[in-house]
């Protein structure tokens, strides 16, 4: 088996591809129409899913294999409350250059400050929310002041 990608289920599709763009600091690397888009960062994928695309284009979406609510509601589960169960991290090599950076973007809802934890491994981090409620953490070096 080999990882493939991890993909985000989203209410508002254009505003996700924006704030993406912005947050990883990369262009969209491949696209699927107004569907799915894909930002590869050296052979890990991070996907957004258009959650209303299906629905909204019934004509120009063919399934074989039957109809599992669970999985195949893209649209119940964009509708869904977010549980915060899955966080996207992300690294980066000077914390506070990207705290900054974010900071002043003004696209992070829920922006922590940069914050320190040590349970068996070190490391300093911020957290902020995606459009959709997902915690996004990234983590890097820093030098505490």
């Amino acid at each position: 088996m080999r990882y493939g990608s991890i993909y985000l289920v989203v209410k508002d599709f254009d505003k996700s591809v924006s704030f993406y763009e912005k947050v990883l600091d990369m262009e969209v690397s491949a696209v699927n129409g107004k569907r799915f888009v894909m930002f590869n960062s050296n052979g890990l994928n991070l996907c957004i899913m258009n959650g209303y695309f299906d629905c909204e284009h019934k004509e120009q979406v063919i399934t074989k294999g039957g109809y599992w609510e669970e999985y195949d509601n893209h649209k119940k589960i964009a509708d869904s409350t977010n549980t915060h169960k899955v966080f996207i991290n992300l690294g980066v090599e000077n914390l506070k250059e990207e705290y900054v950076r974010i900071k002043e973007s003004g696209i992070a809802a829920d922006l922590t400050p940069i914050r320190y934890i040590n349970v068996f491994s070190p490391y300093w981090y911020f957290t902020f929310m995606d459009p959709d409620g997902n915690p996004v953490e990234v983590t890097g070096e820093y030098i505490e002041e």
